[in-house]
């Protein structure tokens, strides 16, 4: 199978968002866009007397698949784009076509009048499934969103793109994680920021008088370990400037507070491969649902 960005596509407008937003993304990427449907499998006594209209459902499936990728092509010149009708249940299916893909990407609704993203069943459990990275969408997601202001103060896609937000764990600093953002940034042409957020001891929270002392130790401890484990990656990527955030508090909030300035906010999430199923972790999980930006899900071991 040929490198590809993938995209559940169902004709909601979360999917269409997707759609647009994998395409621009494999632009960057110079790979082809390859828009899945997931019909769900008709049960045996209903396939062998189709109910009337289950014709028409498929020809329309069809058509809005066809429709989104001519719209594509126009839209996005020069990014070849293919469509493929899959059957079986969505979460399935799309976990499976996002392991023949550099990226699987899904839309998500927005929660009205609140920045964020509101997840369904079939996204959480791609995401919790798929050892690909999955990036979510935003229904509205539009190109200028990725980008800087332009001098009326006002988001332009003829400006640059904003900073990629990376939400890293300094003790267990994962490559492939590391490496995604890395090159998220450099084929944007824009800088990384990196987010980690780690809590005092537990007595503060007890009334135990607070140690300015201790309390400045432990902020270096954390700061230096953020800067050694990005230190062989700034080695290998110059051409991306790099910010460290350390601070005390939550992580998820950290990157929730950072997606409001960035392209893409780029999260891990750990394999597990145990008869209790997947998991996907609170950070990741409240990144998904409260981010402003895309964002991408890096599963890793």
């Amino acid at each position: 199978m040929p490198r590809t960005v993938t995209v559940g596509l169902d004709g909601s407008p979360e999917s269409r968002a997707a759609a647009e937003w994998a395409a621009r993304e494999a632009k960057l990427l110079g790979v082809p866009v390859r828009l899945v449907h997931v019909a769900e499998p008709v049960p045996e006594p209903m396939a062998q007397a189709p109910l009337p209209g289950t014709e028409t459902h498929r020809n329309r499936t069809e058509e809005v698949s066809r429709e989104a990728a001519e719209g594509l092509r126009l839209r996005h010149p020069g990014v070849e784009v293919v469509t493929e009708r899959l059957t079986g249940r969505p979460a399935e299916s799309l976990a499976e076509a996002a392991e023949e893909a550099d990226l699987l990407v899904l839309g998500s609704r927005a929660l009205g009048g609140v920045g964020g993203f509101l997840v369904g069943s079939v996204g959480l459990s791609v995401v919790a499934h798929a050892e690909r990275p999955v990036v979510l969408v935003r229904s509205g997601e539009q190109a200028a969103d990725e980008h800087e202001m332009d001098p009326a103060g006002v988001p332009s896609a003829a400006t640059g793109f904003r900073p990629v937000v990376l939400g890293l764990d300094t003790a267990a600093p994962d490559e492939d994680l590391l490496r995604f953002a890395f090159e998220a940034a450099l084929r944007r042409g824009t800088s990384l920021r990196v987010v980690h957020g780690w809590y005092p001891p537990p007595y503060y929270g007890y009334g135990v008088p607070a140690d300015a002392g201790l309390y400045g130790s432990l902020a270096a401890v954390a700061a230096t370990a953020l800067t050694d484990a990005l230190r062989p990656w700034r080695r290998k990527y110059p051409d991306v400037g790099v910010t460290e955030v350390s601070r005390p508090g939550s992580a998820a909030q950290l990157l929730v507070t950072a997606s409001k300035d960035a392209s893409l906010v780029v999260v891990g999430r750990r394999v597990r491969r145990h008869p209790f199923g997947a998991h996907i972790g609170h950070v990741t999980h409240a990144v998904l649902h409260h981010s402003t930006a895309p964002v991408a899900v890096v599963a890793h071991d």
